[in-house]
């Protein structure tokens, strides 16, 4: 069950709809493209912090999930512990994956 949140994230960033580090996914947040905001479990405090205050700030739902080699691994990409769902059908479906 929790492998099939990970290759929804895989199809979402393969289809242009994730958005990868800090600067990007604050900035998606603000101007409420972001969806979703998927979170590493060993995220930095700061970086953890900025995020979901600004994510609880313009009510875009976030989540922790696993560690940050598995959240890269399902995008082919390496040290990420973030990542932003730009499509409110994928987000729905990590969300009720995830649930």
């Amino acid at each position: 069950m929790k492998s099939n949140y990970l290759n929804i994230i895989g199809l979402a960033y393969r289809a242009g709809k994730c958005t990868l580090g800090e600067e990007s996914i604050l900035k998606d947040i603000r101007s409420n493209r972001a969806k979703l905001v998927i979170l590493a479990n060993d995220i930095g405090p700061q970086t953890k912090k900025k995020l979901t205050n600004k994510c609880i700030y313009y009510e875009v739902p976030f989540i922790i999930a696993d560690d940050r080699e598995t959240l890269s691994n399902a995008i082919g990409k390496s040290h990420r512990v973030a990542i932003a769902i730009l499509d409110a059908g994928f987000a729905t479906k990590i969300e009720s994956l995830l649930g």
